[in-house]
């Protein structure tokens, strides 16, 4: 088992499995936990075949509870997921975690749906474009920083109605942005009011922050829960590191990345991305970038000949 120390030894990346090198991490010191497990899809971190719906559940309940001792008091556990399939059927992962975390006292403040519109189609059912992130606290007096994270303001000409006493007739809204709730877009000519929807672009072929990982989630994903849920100083950990994207979201926002993955391949990518993030050298996709449309004018955009042919 390996450990890689970079940037005056703040960041930690340790090659190893994740039971074994939580172990390295002393308890109540993060405080964010933020992780994506691998997905049992037999890719290669994973073992030869693929594990059932059980043995996954089993396989990750220690790594749970010790990712729950890591937390600090006022901290954070974030866990996002996908969904279990077999011979067609869905099963929700984020049901069995929300049993699994919440039992150990942990409480859930949101159950956030990440969309994307890019992934494998399906045939026999609606294909499927979102996966879920479980944001729990360890208890009631947990930090929370909503600044960061505020969204434009849909209607920032709004004002209050008469009957609002001293307040009538001023802007209703808040001039830093509004509290986007647990619908997050960065487009508010598309906001969709009540949808708890974060509206991030998945890690497809030509995203900027694309790598070998095959199940590598967005660097703003992760940096949406760093600047709400941490300050500067604090340490962000991920007990499957993969591509190292955590390490350098909390890196880029002053705060101490932990991460962990039993891959040494993995873990000398994102040693080599988080050196190359730390001299200034890594492109990210842009905080807060809206998601590209297509304009109607676009090649892309236009209905194809051979379509308009059939439908004749």
């Amino acid at each position: 088992m390996k450990e890689t120390q970079l940037d005056n030894e703040k960041h930690r990346l340790l090659q190893g499995d994740a039971a074994l090198r939580l172990r390295d991490v002393p308890d109540g010191t993060c405080r964010l936990v933020i992780t994506s497990p691998p997905y049992n899809i037999g890719k290669e971190y994973e073992r030869d075949r693929r594990r059932t719906l059980d043995e996954y559940i089993e396989w990750l309940d220690p790594i749970v509870q010790a990712c729950c001792d890591k937390v600090a008091e006022d901290g954070h556990l974030c866990w996002q997921v996908g969904n279990h399939l077999k011979d067609g059927e869905v099963f929700p992962l984020d049901y069995f975690f929300y049993s699994m975390i919440s039992r150990r006292g942990f409480k859930l403040r949101n159950r956030i749906i990440w969309h994307f519109n890019f992934g494998l189609h399906a045939t026999k059912r609606f294909s499927g474009r979102y996966e879920t992130l479980l944001w729990f606290s360890k208890s009631d007096k947990y930090y929370f920083n909503l600044d960061p994270v505020r969204v434009p303001q849909l209607y920032p000409g709004k004002r209050h109605a008469r009957g609002k006493g001293a307040r009538a007739g001023q802007p209703s809204g808040n001039p830093a942005g509004k509290n986007p709730t647990d619908f997050w877009t960065f487009d508010p000519n598309e906001a969709l009011n009540g949808n708890p929807i974060w509206d991030l672009p998945n890690i497809k072929s030509r995203h900027p922050e694309k790598t070998i990982h095959p199940c590598q989630f967005p660097s703003e994903l992760v940096e949406r829960c760093v600047l709400a849920f941490t300050e500067a100083g604090d340490t962000v950990l991920d007990p499957f590191v993969g591509a190292g994207t955590t390490v350098i979201a909390a890196a880029k926002h002053q705060r101490i990345g932990v991460g962990i993955d039993q891959s040494e391949k993995y873990i000398q990518i994102a040693r080599s991305r988080l050196q190359d993030f730390l001299d200034g050298d890594l492109e990210l996709r842009p905080f807060g970038k809206p998601v590209r449309r297509p304009r109607s004018g676009e090649r892309v955009a236009t209905v194809p000949a051979e379509w308009q042919t059939a439908a004749e």
